[in-house]
């Protein structure tokens, strides 16, 4: 493998909470990556772009929200195939609305509770949020 055959992408994720309750989007049957499964608003992003206005673009692209964006909640590093890592930077995010529009990059929204997200998030996202704190603050109980 040559050096230029391999990336890392970086990425930006918003758990967003209204009313005590956290966004979480599902991923587009037709997606090549991560068909059907749930996650937090976000993506790449784009050259020159700092961290927290890639991450206000993501959102309001993929569900028309405005979001105030807070402290970073984790971060997170992973291999999808041998020459790409992911790099992902989730952040604390609140919405004054709770009415998405979702882009067709996804199929599905919900505003889920602690056990609803127990429920329907993938394991490694799960994982981050009980690494980091995130199902036990006390706005999400």
């Amino acid at each position: 493998m040559t050096r230029n055959s391999r990336s890392i992408i970086i990425a930006v994720k918003g758990i967003i909470v209204h009313q005590g309750r956290i966004l979480i989007v599902r991923r587009a049957a037709a997606d090549i990556i991560g068909a059907g499964s749930w996650e937090c608003p976000g993506g790449k992003i784009e050259f020159g772009e700092g961290l927290e206005a890639a991450l206000e673009r993501e959102i309001a692209e993929e569900t028309g929200l405005g979001v105030t964006v807070g402290a970073v909640a984790y971060a997170a590093s992973f291999l999808t195939d041998p020459g790409r890592q992911v790099v992902i930077i989730t952040y604390l995010c609140e919405s004054e609305k709770d009415a998405v529009i979702l882009s067709e990059e996804h199929a599905a929204y919900k505003w889920c509770t602690r056990t609803e997200l127990e429920e329907l998030l993938p394991p490694g996202i799960l994982a981050e949020f009980e690494r980091s704190g995130v199902l036990t603050m006390a706005e999400l109980l």
